[in-house]
């Protein structure tokens, strides 16, 4: 394996490529560290908003780049370079720390890490030791004489991901709550980094209006921040959708007692997101892939849960979605997740799930927490007060369904099943 200093470049093989971003520790002073990509032209230019992927959008149009595989103090992209778009020239990796709450001198260590069919090829460790920006371009893919290359970037920013985005062509929507603090301008490029594009002029507002604006706000639910209460628009809710995923990287042997109860050999990660609901009218019932009970979305519960992904191979995880436009229909829904297989505990699922409501900010909870032989996690509650949607964190484990039922009141009664 080839190790990268920041100018560096080296050639990489077409294909698909896995590209890791790692760092430590996993978020600072509170905030999330949050790793982008754009797909630039020959100008250094995004075509449009389908060409940033961040936790906003986390596949390309063409398909060739997509955000794989997240879990605390990592993400992994993967990219298959056969098939970017002929338009693009480059693709620029950033990393940045959410609403500017630190720097990157905050972090141990950050690096990125490119392989191959499970080879690691390029490595790129990044000093941070004392860093005072809040948005980096790590490196960068880019086209030469036919063939692809990557170079060791580590160019800071000040300002955090929107003068970086805005940097690269992207129109961000203004935040929906208080206007955010003007953001530092981005400095000129340093001359060690001369190689890289410098920034172009601002789009013009012909070009500007013809890409929709991105918004960058994103909503974690922590101990700090528990609750949120979203409001109906004049079009309702439309489809609440809700997304479970999880680290998906090789299974470790399972070793021990607690390896042979939820590891079941060298199986891959199998985590199940699931509902409890009581509807308006008292009607109560669960929405899971044990028992086939994957709901319905157009009729009673106006819940419904899109396929089970056992092995963690989709790379967007699980996904289970609401009828926003009967939510009158429904009084609660108590989100849960439980290990199926291949994981000891939570801790080793770098599980995540995230709630996306149209026109609203996605909204995330994180399952890193939990003890060994609790394999089951009450996540979020989603209760109808006034019509508004309320969102409470609750991360509480429990060893099985009577449990989490008895500790909701939910009053239904369970028996042992299993997956075909």
């Amino acid at each position: 394996m080839s190790q990268l200093t920041p100018g560096a470049n080296a050639s990489v093989p077409s294909g698909a490529l896995s590209v890791t971003i790692a760092f430590s520790p996993a978020n600072v002073a509170g905030a999330d560290i949050d790793v982008s990509a754009f797909m630039l032209t020959a100008d250094g230019k995004v075509r449009g908003d389908q060409d940033m992927i961040f936790y906003g959008q986390k596949t390309s149009a063409d398909g060739s780049l997509a955000i794989s595989d997240t879990a605390p103090g990592q993400l992994t992209f993967s990219l298959d370079l056969q098939r970017v778009d002929p338009a693009i020239e480059k693709i620029a990796l950033t990393a940045t720390i959410y609403e500017n709450r630190a720097t990157f001198a905050a972090l141990s260590s950050l690096g990125l890490t490119i392989s191959q069919a499970g080879t690691a090829l390029l490595d790129a460790p990044i000093a941070t030791q004392g860093m005072a920006q809040t948005a980096l371009i790590l490196g960068e893919f880019y086209r030469r004489q036919g063939a692809w290359k990557f170079r060791c970037i580590a160019q800071g920013f000040a300002g955090g991901l929107q003068p970086l985005a805005e940097n690269f062509g992207i129109a961000i929507a203004a935040p929906a709550a208080a206007p955010a603090p003007t953001p530092v301008p981005a400095p000129a490029p340093t001359p060690e980094a001369a190689r890289v594009t410098p920034p172009q002029p601002a789009p013009t507002p012909a070009a500007a209006a013809a890409n929709p604006k991105v918004s960058l706000n994103k909503i974690t639910l922590d101990k700090q921040r528990s609750t949120i209460s979203l409001a109906k628009t004049a079009s309702g809710f439309g489809e609440i959708r809700i997304n479970l995923n999880w680290n998906q990287s090789p299974p470790q042997p399972s070793k021990g007692l607690l390896g042979g109860l939820f590891g079941k050999g060298n199986k891959g990660i199998d985590l199940d997101v699931g509902c409890l609901f009581e509807l308006a009218d008292g009607r109560k019932g669960a929405v899971q892939a044990l028992g086939d009970a994957f709901g319905s979305f157009e009729h009673p519960p106006y819940i419904e849960l899109k396929g089970d992904d056992r092995t963690g191979s989709v790379s967007d995880g699980e996904w289970m979605r609401i009828n926003g436009s009967q939510w009158d229909s429904v009084k609660r829904v108590l989100i849960y997740a439980f290990i199926y297989e291949g994981a000891p505990n939570w801790t080793s699922t770098g599980g995540m799930i995230t709630l996306y409501v149209p026109g609203q900010p996605p909204i995330e909870v994180q399952l890193t927490e939990g003890t060994d032989r609790m394999n089951m996690c009450a996540i979020a509650l989603l209760e109808n007060i006034g019509g508004t949607v309320k969102v409470s964190r609750e991360v509480r484990y429990f060893k099985g369904h009577q449990e989490l039922d008895t500790a909701f009141g939910w009053g239904m009664r369970w028996a042992a099943g299993s997956k075909d």
